[in-house]
């Protein structure tokens, strides 16, 4: 009975110590509790997690505002925080000063660059009348400079030394006038000038030697030369050229300007030529063309029969004026661009001179932003429109640009722009921008 009674209490000690370590095991981890407790009203910086205080305040490092820590510790991240933690690539955090496009009629004087070269419409070829053997060479290099009745070549020809002989047997055996002019006559198609042929009848020799000599003052080049500096030439019935556009009803002439390259040329004494074929041509010096390189939005502005004023780069002081007499559209190496040409007749000026003139343009309804806040991303140009707190790039379609002005085609007005572009050009990721149409 005794034994009974001892296990009764035995069990029922048991079952009461059981009990209380389940109470215990119930309630928190005493360590685990205190960390808890320890994070509740603790702040920490979002980009700088090992930044714990005890208050509100700042970062010492980046200086963000701290946020509460929970319980669980993670960060309880503002709502107003959300749109700044998207890629940098997107939009970019700053406190950049912003501006507003200027719009309205506005006036603005646009510097463009040119260049004097050759008017390959105005020239004359030299080729050699007679079959023969070069003798001697003066010209040395192409585009050498060349005065009117400058000798060019001298060539040995058997077929003109034969004539000069039939010329002094019928001089000296028979006094047939007609028969002696005839021989005259065929010495000069030969090529022959008149003092040459008084000469051979004088002394009774002939001349081994025929000088050519240039019958323009110019600039000489070799023929294969100046047929590489020519792109097409379907030249109308008046021999002028005339505006590419879509109403001109005639033919027009378009040339490609030849460059100063001042080579050696390749025909040398001792070569022969053929009776006709032509050797060099000469650009007469008198007639020149001022060529100007335009943009393709500043290009719109031009129309032929336009009034130009420009001066040489060396002296500002030398202004000369002029009228637009073609204006062509050119691609090369990719690039559109369109090349607008001034004829100049009379002029002292000399090819490879540079250019600049001015030209007034007149826009109206159009917008207008600084260089700096434009940056050109290849192509594409790119504005950085600010939206609450941070600036998201924008695509825009821009114009001309002249005075550090840049003419913005799409429509910004209210717009507030970053004031400096390249200044919020993420320089270790591509930036994706987005289109002014879908804004």
């Amino acid at each position: 009975m005794k034994r009974n009674y001892s296990n009764k209490i035995l069990i029922l000690l048991l079952l009461l110590f059981t009990a209380f370590s389940c109470s215990e095991t119930k309630e928190s981890n005493p360590a685990i509790t205190a960390h808890q407790h320890n994070n509740e009203g603790k702040y920490t910086c979002p980009m700088h997690p090992q930044i714990i205080r005890d208050k509100p305040g700042t970062c010492p490092i980046c200086g963000m505002d701290l946020v509460p820590m929970s319980s669980s510790n993670e960060l309880i991240v503002d709502s107003n925080l959300l749109p700044l933690l998207k890629p940098v690539n997107e939009q970019v955090i700053s406190t950049m000063p912003t501006i507003t496009a200027e719009s309205g009629t506005k006036i603005h004087s646009v510097p463009v660059q040119g260049i004097i070269t050759y008017d390959t419409r105005k020239q004359v070829s030299i080729s050699s009348r007679v079959a023969g053997r070069i003798e001697s060479m003066y010209i040395k290099y192409n585009f050498q400079p060349v005065s009117k009745g400058q000798l060019i070549m001298e060539i040995y020809s058997p077929d003109l030394a034969a004539a000069q002989r039939e010329l002094i047997y019928i001089n000296n055996s028979d006094n047939n006038a007609a028969m002696l002019q005839s021989a005259k006559q065929r010495l000069s198609l030969l090529g022959m000038q008149p003092a040459q042929i008084a000469q051979v009848i004088k002394t009774g020799k002939p001349l081994y030697r025929v000088p050519v000599y240039s019958n323009v003052s110019g600039y000489i080049v070799e023929k294969n030369v100046a047929n590489q500096g020519v792109a097409s030439s379907s030249s109308s019935s008046s021999g002028g050229m005339n505006a590419m556009d879509g109403a001109a009803s005639t033919a027009t002439t378009v040339t490609r300007q030849p460059v100063v390259n001042q080579t050696p040329v390749v025909t040398k004494e001792g070569q022969y030529v053929s009776a006709g074929e032509a050797i060099f041509t000469i650009y007469e010096a008198n007639n020149m063309i001022a060529a100007f390189s335009l943009a393709p939005p500043l290009a719109a502005h031009i129309e032929k029969g336009q009034k130009l004023i420009f001066h040489t780069v060396a002296n500002a002081n030398d202004i000369k004026t002029g009228i637009i007499g073609l204006i062509e559209p050119v691609q090369r190496n990719g690039e559109n661009f369109t090349i607008v040409r001034v004829y100049l007749r009379n002029t002292d000026l000399q090819p490879g001179q540079l250019l600049t003139a001015n030209i007034p343009i007149v826009t109206t309804g159009a917008y207008w932003l600084p260089e700096n806040a434009v940056v050109q991303l290849g192509r594409k140009a790119v504005v950085f429109k600010k939206e609450h707190t941070v600036f998201i790039p924008k695509e825009v379609q821009t114009g001309i640009r002249a005075n550090g002005m840049v003419q913005i085609i799409d429509n910004i007005a209210g717009w507030p722009i970053a004031k400096n572009a390249s200044f919020l050009v993420d320089s270790e990721s591509f930036i994706r921008f987005t289109s002014n149409q879908s804004k």
